[in-house]
């Protein structure tokens, strides 16, 4: 059972890692080169008007007394609005659309990972030095090698353009309106919702082939870490007694090893996760899902500060999301951590 102490200890942690992020940001952001002011305004704006916009947005207060409007608003998730990707925008409704996106890829994609790596690696373990073994370090190896830029297109060009099974880019098929029936945002659990199958299958379809790239290289690190995690935990005395004892090799892997095993490996999903959440980038360029990530980068290049900040914040926010729920999955899976 989890103490409420230990969680909200966790909770508390989370605060100066947050400050320190959006302290970082916001010291990042105003000593980049550029004039948000005149980002704002237009090149070809006059001088005064420029000013204006200055006064508008606080660009002429101390700066301790933007850091503190900075902090403020950002505990209340107000970032302003957005200058030129979504003009005049608020930056959380800009968010609160692509979020969704991202988060639904990383789940997926995470989901065909961890249901793969982790019997793959007690199978590799289990079977040390047999064929079975050496197959699964060498597709491990591989899917770590192999980066998202080739295998993405090369999926496509197999099962999209050469097999014609799966479609190549997208959500979801043009011929579907998915803001009608939008409630989460996430388009598998939208279409289920509003019963329709047809744009369920159709969303499925598009799904497959992203979550696949992803998921093939979470598969990877978690097999591995897995695989090696398990020989340690098979080797120590405790799973020797239990085989001295007359249990089967099968009951005392699952019930004795795998949830020591699991410790190491749940770092590993959470690294993963959260890395995900940070934008697949590449995915979501490679299929065209245009999601947190890809939103990130643009507000890089056209010097959109608002998006960034929010961005650059939420992903803070969500990353230590993830690292609270590492250490509670680690009490869970160990009392002794808690203490």
């Amino acid at each position: 059972m989890i103490s409420t102490r230990f969680v909200l200890k966790r909770l508390l942690l989370l605060v100066p890692v947050l400050v320190g992020v959006a302290s970082l940001v916001f010291s990042i952001l105003h000593l980049s080169p550029g004039d948000p002011a005149l980002t704002i305004a237009g090149e070809r704006a006059s001088e005064e008007f420029v000013r204006q916009v200055e006064e508008s947005l606080g660009l002429n207060d101390p700066i301790w007394v933007q850091y503190g409007r900075f902090l403020a608003d950002a505990a209340q998730f107000q970032f302003g609005e957005s200058f030129i990707i979504q003009r005049n925008t608020p930056v959380r409704e800009v968010l609160a659309s692509k979020l969704p996106v991202t988060l639904e890829l990383a789940l997926y994609g995470q989901l065909i990972g961890v249901s793969l790596g982790i019997p793959l690696g007690i199978l590799s373990a289990v079977k040390q030095d047999s064929i079975t073994d050496h197959l699964t370090r060498i597709g491990a190896l591989t899917g770590i090698s192999v980066p998202i830029f080739w295998s993405g297109p090369l999926l496509i060009l197999l099962f999209a353009q050469m097999l014609g099974w799966l479609p190549t880019s997208g959500r979801i098929s043009v011929l579907y309106n998915v803001e009608a029936i939008r409630v989460t945002g996430l388009v598998t659990i939208d279409t289920l919702l509003a019963g329709n199958m047809e744009m369920f299958v159709s969303a499925v379809r598009h799904m497959i082939l992203p979550a696949s790239v992803i998921g093939v290289y979470s598969m990877a690190l978690i097999s591995r870490m897995m695989r090696s995690s398990m020989l340690e935990v098979i080797r120590q005395d405790y799973m020797r007694t239990a085989r001295a004892k007359g249990q089967g090799a099968k009951i005392t892997v699952l019930k004795h090893g795998f949830r020591n095993a699991m410790i190491p490996v749940i770092t590993v999903i959470g690294i993963q996760f959260g890395g995900l959440l940070g934008g697949a980038v590449l995915t979501e360029t490679v299929f065209a899902i245009g999601g947190i990530g890809t939103l990130l980068v643009e507000a890089i290049k056209v010097g959109d500060y608002p998006i960034v900040q929010g961005t650059v914040l939420t992903f803070a926010f969500l990353f230590t999301l993830v690292n609270l729920g590492v250490d509670i999955t680690y009490s869970i899976l160990d009392p002794r951590i808690e203490q």
